[in-house]
């Protein structure tokens, strides 16, 4: 049984860091986000007034104890988190160097400008 349960969390880690690689801050996204957050803050309620619960569950997985089971479940946590977080930093870094781009063609001085008053090129002046 606990190698079901390797292959369920091997499972977990690939396809939360797949759909968070796949990116994608609509609505729906947010909302799965949202949901598994309610459920994981359920079930550590569940087990802080329950640990023999707890224990039972990861006895019925072929896990020894109950906080090896909670071990597992953060260390999926962790890695989906961190897969978030790298994705979060990447679309920022896009954004600023696109922002940085902008201001700088913004800021650039014009090519009329750049020339004196008493240059020959510029339109307007000279014999």
């Amino acid at each position: 049984m606990l190698i079901v349960v390797q292959i369920v969390l091997v499972l977990a880690v690939a396809v939360g860091a797949l759909a968070l690689m796949r990116g994608g801050q609509n609505a729906r996204h947010q909302a799965v986000r949202r949901i598994l957050l309610m459920l994981f803050a359920l079930l550590a309620a569940l087990s802080v007034f329950f640990p023999g619960m707890l224990t039972a569950a990861a006895n019925a997985l072929g896990i020894g104890r109950g906080t090896d089971l909670v071990l597992y479940g953060l260390i999926v946590c962790f890695l989906i988190f961190m897969a978030s977080s790298f994705q979060r930093t990447r679309q920022l870094e896009a954004r600023i160097t696109k922002l940085a781009r902008r201001i700088a063609l913004d800021e650039a001085p014009r090519p009329e400008d750049a020339a004196g008053p008493d240059d020959p090129a510029r339109p307007g002046t000279g014999p």
